[in-house]
C-alpha cells in the first residue's frame, strides 16, 4: 500500500514483481457472501464510496474506485493474478467459513497462511481446513499472548513491532512459535527486526527488501 492502491490486484502484482516472499491481504464478507479483499470494515477510506462492506453486494462494491481506477477484488481473483504465497487475514469471523470453502476447493493449504486478530477465527479455520498454517495477530497484548496462540492452534504470532520485546520473542520461540513483526517501514525498524531475530516482517514498501540488504 506504500506504492500502489491498497488491497488491489495492481498492488499484489507489484509486490510479486518486487520479489516479496509473500503477499498479505485482508478479507471481509459482502452482503451476498463474497470474499472481498479490503482492510477496513467500511469502504470510506480506500474507495470513493461510503458504508460498510457487509451492507453491500459484490456488484455494488465493483462500482467503486479503489484507487487509480482499480476495483475491489475478491479472493479468487488474487489467487489467479499472482502465484506468490499469500497470508490471508480474516477481518471478521464470519469470513472464516467462506475462506475455508475456497481453501478446500482450490487445495490452498500449501500456499495460503491464514491470520487474524480473532482467536476464535484462528481456531475455527484450523478445524475447517486440516493442516492450515495460522497466525494470531496482536497490536496490544498481555503476558498470555503465547498461550493464546497455542490455545487457538496458531503456529505463529504477528505482533506490532513498536511494542515488541525480546522477552516476548524468546518466549514464543521457546514454545515453538514463529514471530512476525509489523509494520516494518523504516531502516530503523528493519534493524530492530533483525536484532530481535524475528522470523519475518511485513512492510508497505517493497524496496525495503532491496535497500535493507546494504543499510540495515
Amino acid at each position: 500500500m506504500g506504492v500502489e492502491p491498497e488491497n488491489t490486484l495492481r498492488s499484489f502484482v507489484r509486490a510479486e514483481q518486487c520479489g516479496m516472499d509473500a503477499i498479505e491481504l485482508d478479507l471481509h464478507l459482502t452482503k451476498d457472501g463474497a470474499l472481498a479483499v479490503m482492510h477496513d470494515a467500511d469502504v470510506d477510506r480506500t474507495t470513493d464510496g461510503s458504508g460498510a462492506v457487509a451492507d453491500k453486494t459484490l456488484a455494488e462494491l465493483r462500482q467503486l474506485d479503489a484507487g487509480g481506477g482499480e476495483r475491489v477484488p475478491v479472493f479468487d481473483e488474487v489467487l489467479d493474478a499472482v502465484s506468490a504465497p499469500l497470508q490471508a487475514e480474516i477481518k471478521d469471523v464470519a469470513a472464516a467459513h467462506a475462506l475455508a470453502q475456497v481453501m478446500r476447493r482450490r487445495d490452498l493449504v500449501p500456499r495460503v497462511e491464514v491470520s487474524s486478530f480473532h482467536d476464535d477465527a484462528i481456531a475455527e479455520i484450523g478445524t475447517l481446513v486440516p493442516g492450515v498454517r495460522t497466525v494470531l495477530i496482536a497490536s496490544r497484548w498481555g503476558s498470555d499472548v503465547v498461550d493464546r496462540a497455542k490455545a487457538a492452534g496458531a503456529a505463529a504470532l504477528a505482533l506490532n513491532i513498536r511494542r515488541l520485546t525480546l522477552e516476548t520473542v524468546e518466549h514464543a520461540h521457546g514454545e515453538g512459535l514463529r514471530v512476525i513483526g509489523w509494520v516494518v517501514n523504516t531502516q530503523e525498524q528493519l534493524r530492530l527486526a533483525r536484532a530481535l531475530e524475528l522470523d519475518g516482517a511485513t512492510t508497505d514498501h517493497p524496496e525495503i527488501r532491496r535497500t535493507g540488504r546494504f543499510t540495515a
